[in-house]
């Protein structure tokens, strides 16, 4: 029988405590095997909450590691690189780059839009939300120009 944890963990640094260790203790398998596994398949995504799940044969005492993509917010924040959002509107947070953006939408598997051009949208919005601009505009800006076609080169490949 299996016995699925999910769990989100900073990227590269799980730990053996709380949300994992107290989950994985009552199923018998090694955390510190299981922690050094989370964090070898997180490096990548260093300094971000990542969503992780671990599925535990109970039986056999095996596991495996299944990494999620971490939130749009986390990857816009590292490559705007900016801690977190602007807490006003008045002033952004930061500029990205629509390559950038693209990039990030190519790599949401888990996104709603049917396809690449309309979860570029999805992260402009989230772009929006954080007060991060886009080349120096405002996201609103952005999402008029995609939807008008501007950028369709940009999509391609």
């Amino acid at each position: 029988m299996e016995k699925i944890i999910n769990a989100i963990v900073d990227g590269g640094k799980a730990t053996a405590g709380p949300p994992l260790g107290p989950a994985l203790g009552p199923l018998g398998v090694n955390a510190g095997q299981v922690v050094a596994k989370i964090n070898e398949a997180t490096k990548d995504f260093s300094g971000m909450k990542v969503p992780v799940k671990v599925i535990v044969d109970t039986e056999t005492k095996e596991f495996r590691i299944e990494v999620g993509t971490p939130p749009t917010s986390e990857l816009i924040k590292k490559e705007a690189g900016i801690e977190k959002g602007a807490g006003n509107r008045e002033e952004p947070a930061g500029d990205i780059t629509l390559e950038k953006l693209v990039k990030i939408a190519k790599s949401k598997s888990n996104s709603l839009g049917k396809d690449t051009k309309s979860t570029l949208k999805e992260v402009c919005g989230s772009c929006l939300s954080l007060g991060v601009n886009i080349d120096g505009k405002n996201p609103r800006d952005i999402i008029k120009e995609i939807d008008d076609g501007k950028h369709d080169s940009l999509l391609k490949g």
